[in-house]
């Protein structure tokens, strides 16, 4: 699974490989951005209370069940709050059932800027900084070992759709 390690958090990785297939940057981009707006003293934290708020301005409409239920996923130290990497972990589960065949391809091709078939890590390190998630090399590495299944050092089409179609 496409996951970024994340340095001095309680959460080792961010799985990220169900948002929006077409416009994945672009959708985790939006992500932040609707999560900044609820995280009002800017600790990296937002309440549960303003979950529900927080999705339905992405356009979600969950019922207090599901809420709950999304929160008692997410929520490792049960604090009552969710950060980021949580917020984004439960939108990827959210929204998993939405890809489709057209969808990988398109997600696909945003991370293969140069369209010669293969994501290399340099490819994945730009689309990942592009949403700003800036990461080492090692972790970049990392990112493609998980995924690559063949050994090659990058990653072919059938190994994104394996990747992306994980449960």
């Amino acid at each position: 699974m496409v996951r970024a390690s994340q340095k001095h958090s309680k959460h080792p990785a961010i799985h990220l490989p169900h948002l929006s297939a077409a416009q994945w940057p672009k959708q985790v981009s939006e992500f932040k951005e609707a999560f900044s707006l609820f995280d009002k003293d800017g600790d990296g934290q937002i309440t549960t209370k303003e979950l529900g708020t927080v999705m339905r301005s992405l356009g979600q409409n969950p019922s207090e069940s599901e809420l709950q239920d999304m929160i008692n996923e997410v929520d490792a130290d049960n604090n009552g709050t969710i950060d980021f990497p949580e917020f984004l972990t439960m939108m990827a589960r959210k929204m998993k059932d939405t890809d489709s065949e057209e969808e990988i391809r398109e997600a696909f091709k945003v991370f293969d800027r140069d369209n010669n078939g293969y994501i290399s890590a340099a490819e994945l390190r730009h689309v990942m900084t592009s949403i700003g998630e800036k990461l080492t090399d090692d972790e970049v590495d990392e990112m493609i070992r998980e995924a690559d299944q063949d050994g090659d050092g990058r990653i072919d089409y059938n190994e994104f759709v394996q990747l992306m179609m994980q449960k």
